[in-house]
């Protein structure tokens, strides 16, 4: 923890060594030209750059590994500042003493002044200075922009893990429920078996390649659920209880497909298990602009516990945690519970 923590304040991982050397690798190149009086640099021009630059080494490093990372990247913006002017101020009045006094000791076979006058040094190493910290922020902007990059997408393909398994939890339970339904219908030899596959095979089709993206029409979702109706009034004689009722005002409306069939299959299990002689399922769907509402309620007898052991599709659980991902903050999910319905409202609230 507290390495992570070292690592957040200092910046990025960047390689000192490499950094540094192309660094001083150029800005000796530079000050050699600009020094020298001519375009062949004599050994005291090689002397000079390298005395001249070492005394601006020692105030960029304090900058680059003490300043900016214990005030800047702190948010100890007034400190920071006071620190960079003062160490500007500091270390140019070092360096014309460097020059007047210890360099000759140094190399006392030539002799050497400081040639620039205080306002000329002061620029000279506030270009450093400035250059220096911008180059290392934009290094450190470059490299935590990457590391968010590959965080979101690690992210998203979490996410897109997460609720292709949520999805995929539908299938299995689905279809052996259906293959039950035409095998009851075949073994009474019903006329309603040829239908019945054919709807199977329309919703199969939809589960597996259709549903297979990120949104699909409205229009697409709600033939899905018609056909899921039309194929469990095959298994349940109650064809006149089940309401289904809806108004589109858009047909291309788009939504996260196969959001709303758990929702449905689990009012035919749980409402229909319930009570068979007071049964009754409810579904209206409206969209209007940007807002879309799906209601549905079903009997419900109090008194009747459904196993946790059953297979019961995704579960509410399961679909509120699909909505937190899929509609952050763009969704109102409520449960309602009274002596005889169960009562489910949905409303997605989509820009």
């Amino acid at each position: 923890m507290k390495n992570s923590k070292l690592q957040s304040v200092n910046g990025n991982n960047h390689n000192a060594l490499l950094f540094n050397g192309v660094l001083w690798f150029c800005s000796f190149t530079i000050l050699l030209l600009i020094f020298s009086e001519d375009s062949n640099p004599k050994k005291i021009d090689f002397i000079y750059t390298s005395a001249f630059l070492t005394t601006i080494i020692i105030p960029v490093l304090l900058n680059l590994y003490i300043l900016i990372p214990y005030f800047l990247k702190r948010e100890k913006y007034l400190l920071f500042v006071i620190a960079f002017i003062s160490t500007i101020i500091l270390f140019t009045q070092l360096n014309i003493w460097f020059f007047d006094y210890v360099i000759d000791y140094i190399f006392p076979d030539y002799y050497f002044i400081s040639y620039h006058s205080s306002t000329k040094l002061i620029f000279i190493f506030s270009v450093f200075l400035i250059g220096t910290t911008l180059i290392k922020l934009s290094e450190d902007w470059i490299y935590f922009n990457s590391i968010e990059n590959k965080r979101l997408k690690l992210e998203k393909q979490q996410i897109e893990t997460q609720l292709t398994a949520l999805r995929s939890q539908i299938n299995p339970h689905f279809l052996f429920n259906s293959l039950n339904v035409i095998f009851a219908l075949a073994l009474e030899k019903k006329k309603e078996t040829t239908k019945a596959i054919v709807q199977l095979s329309d919703i199969l089709r939809y589960v597996i390649y259709d549903s297979n993206t990120e949104r699909v029409t409205l229009k697409n979702e709600i033939i899905l659920l018609n056909n899921y109706i039309e194929f469990q009034k095959f298994r349940h004689q109650v064809s006149d209880k089940i309401n289904f009722t809806y108004n589109i005002i858009d047909d291309d409306y788009l939504i996260y497909p196969m959001l709303l069939l758990p929702l449905i299959e689990n009012s035919f299990k749980h409402g229909i298990k319930g009570d068979i002689e007071n049964t009754f399922i409810n579904l209206n769907i409206t969209q209007n602009n940007n807002e879309f509402h799906f209601f549905i309620e079903n009997n419900y007898v109090k008194n009747i516990v459904i196993s946790d052991k059953e297979h019961s599709g995704l579960g509410i659980g399961n679909i509120k945690k699909n909505l937190d991902i899929i509609y952050p903050d763009a969704h109102l999910f409520e449960i309602t519970k009274t002596e005889t319905a169960f009562i489910v409202s949905l409303k997605l609230f989509i820009k």
